[in-house]
């Protein structure tokens, strides 16, 4: 049994939360007609949050680098969004990989929209574009024309996951069952609030929520992983510190 601990330190280059965030940015991007939207919802995470993350493979140190970034507020089918992105990269031993996850999700509700996935890994290539709408109850998948109900009127991807779980109280001891992955084949999906703990990333050094999240399906938060993540819990507002799993082969 070989156990390998992939660790993940995040190091904040650039944060900005909240209502200073969009206040700038949502007047550029309402019209007349967008005005009655209602306004967003009060979150610890803005346009210019950006956490970029080593990838180690225990003793053998750094083998990837990645990001994960709020970028400027988008418009999806005329409703204000955040656009965020989660890419990283690396290689070990001949195997490579390259992935980008996108997500636009409602700065109202939070309800995700819009949802890419762009990955390679060797010399297999994927492109997935899913475009939600929750008040029908349907995804559809536009590189290949499938589609199918969901199961939840407040979807959300495993991206928007993330910053979904930042919004919760996450009390030590108390597990959240949620039913709002919008396929029904990864619910439900779950987070345990383990402990509280101190880590030290290149950033410094930080209290933290340690979580636990699972997800019905393949991925570094499938059922039967051992995924951490440490949200830093102080004035910084649960950002992402760090994320650690170990695989077990």
């Amino acid at each position: 049994m070989i156990r390998v601990l992939v660790l993940v330190a995040s190091l904040m280059v650039s944060v900005s939360f909240g209502k200073d965030a969009l206040a700038g940015q949502i007047p550029e991007l309402m019209n007349p007609v967008e005005a009655n939207l209602e306004p967003p919802m009060k979150v610890p995470f803005g346009p210019g949050e950006r956490l970029e993350y080593d990838v180690k493979l225990g003793f053998l140190g750094k083998k990837g680098e990645g990001f994960m970034a709020v970028g400027d507020l988008e418009t999806v089918r005329g409703r204000t969004t955040y656009h965020v992105t989660m890419a990283y990269g690396g290689g070990f031993l001949g195997f490579s990989v390259n992935d980008e996850f996108h997500s636009w999700f409602d700065v109202s509700s939070l309800v995700t929209l819009r949802s890419i996935e762009n990955t390679q890994q060797l010399s297999r290539k994927r492109y997935k574009h899913f475009e939600l709408y929750p008040e029908r109850h349907v995804w559809e998948r536009i590189d290949n024309g499938n589609s199918e109900e969901m199961p939840t009127s407040e979807p959300l991807d495993q991206i928007s996951f993330f910053y979904f779980a930042r919004t919760l109280p996450l009390e030590v001891g108390q597990e959240y069952t949620l039913n709002r992955y919008f396929k029904e084949s990864g619910n439900p999906v779950i987070l345990r609030v383990l402990r509280r703990d101190t880590v030290e990333v290149p950033a410094g050094t930080f209290p933290t929520i340690v979580v636990q999240p699972i997800i019905r399906s393949s991925g570094a938060f499938g059922d039967g992983g051992e995924a951490e993540l440490y949200f830093s819990d102080d004035s910084r507002v649960r950002a992402i510190k760090d994320l650690r799993r170990t695989y077990a082969h």
